[in-house]
């Protein structure tokens, strides 16, 4: 638990896998966030007027916990709203409680529901006419050029060559690990999102980014960073913002919402669509600091904005964030002095595994390879100053 820092302004709630960057996303346009997230990081609560840990990132949300936490948090503040980001795609249940008792601010749920739904998304790409690879819920024959996902999974940690899972009948414990899969058909392609604010039956890309992974033994495809702008060919953007932006709309998305791609050459496929405020939230801090603001305005008033979502946001620069994860166990994390560009920091003393997250690095210059460049160089200088003090094999 933590103690309350100074209200800025309208009290908000957010509930996420990480709060910090919505929090500070939100501090940025003048509210007092309320944050209840799975890590409970220094970050997520400098920036928060209040906030609560709860659970544990490995095994995620539950319903109960979490409503006390918000209870706590809202008692007395009065908050205008919950705005929710990752944590939630394999549980939307929980989404339907909370905006029972709160307005949720985003995307609703019925919504989210259907984003998240493997079958659902491939048949509204094919009536949109969007590029989308062959989805199935049952394995291949042949599972060669197959991918596996977890249903509601998140953050590329979930996805595995098709033949590395196992049968029905060899599956650990019962079927339902096996059952927790679908099943795509693998194409070419570099990653990239579009990140759109949505409201009104419309939909508005405010920018597109560029991912990379970051590849662990038994995660091949696990998120590593994103960078700003994608800097693809103008053509190729405006037809992925025109996908994107359709798809959206389609849906009845609310709010921000992020829709990835992979892209080869001047083709493309849409992969996946995340209905709320995601990992690229750090790259698009925008000149005035009104992006959560657009974000609540889009969701509280979206009959108002009639098709059209509010202005468009400028985002200046180029831009860059990255997972630091540790390439070995720390079993004391040393106290370090933290620079100013790594956020989500892990906790002095506190115990991180191999391949566990140690903070999230970023970094701002004039245009995408210098920002890129500098994202690599300080993730090493981070392994060096954690070598240095553990004085064993850098994370």
């Amino acid at each position: 638990m933590s103690e309350p820092s100074a209200p800025v302004g309208p009290a908000v709630l957010i509930a996420a896998a990480s709060g910090r960057a919505l929090a500070a996303a939100a501090r940025r346009a003048g509210f007092s966030p309320l944050t209840a997230d799975l890590f409970g990081d220094d970050d997520a609560r400098a920036l928060s007027a209040a906030s609560r840990r709860v659970g544990d990132w490995r095994e995620g949300f539950s319903a109960v916990p979490l409503i006390a936490a918000l209870d706590e948090l809202s008692d007395g503040r009065e908050p205008v709203g919950l705005v929710y980001g990752a944590g939630f795609e394999d549980r939307i249940e929980i989404l339907d409680e909370l905006g029972e008792r709160w307005p949720l601010l985003g995307t609703p749920p019925a919504v989210a529901r259907r984003a998240k739904d493997p079958l659902a998304l491939a048949a509204l790409c094919r009536a949109l006419a969007i590029p989308h690879p062959d989805t199935r819920l049952d394995p291949p024959e042949n599972p060669e050029g197959w991918l596996a996902k977890a249903r509601g999974g998140a953050g590329g940690a979930h996805i595995l060559p098709a033949a590395q899972i196992p049968s029905a009948a060899h599956a650990p414990d019962d079927a339902h690990y096996y059952y927790q899969h679908y099943y795509q058909r693998r194409v070419a392609g570099e990653p990239a999102s579009v990140l759109l604010l949505c409201a009104g039956g419309g939909a508005r890309a405010l920018g597109l980014s560029r991912q990379w992974a970051a590849p662990a033994p038994d995660s091949p495809f696990r998120y590593g960073g994103c960078l700003r702008p994608a800097d693809l060919a103008k053509a190729l953007e405006e037809r992925l913002a025109d996908a994107a932006g359709r798809l959206a709309a389609a849906l009845g998305a609310r709010g921000l919402v992020s829709v990835d791609f992979l892209v080869e050459g001047d083709a493309f496929h849409l992969i996946e669509v995340n209905p709320r405020p995601g990992a690229t939230l750090d790259v698009y801090e925008d000149r005035d600091g009104r992006l959560f603001a657009a974000h609540v305005e889009a969701c509280r008033d979206a009959a108002a904005c009639a098709g059209q979502p509010p202005a468009a946001l400028a985002f200046e620069g180029a831009a860059a964030a990255a997972v630091a994860y540790a390439r070995s166990e720390i079993s004391i994390m040393p106290a370090l002095d933290w620079p100013e560009w790594a956020a989500d920091r892990q906790s002095p003393r506190s115990f991180v595994g191999a391949g566990e997250p140690i903070c999230t690095v970023t970094a701002r210059a004039g245009e995408p390879l210098a920002v890129r460049a500098l994202i690599e160089t300080r993730l090493g200088a981070l392994a060096d100053a954690i070598q240095q003090e553990t004085g064993r094999q850098a994370p």
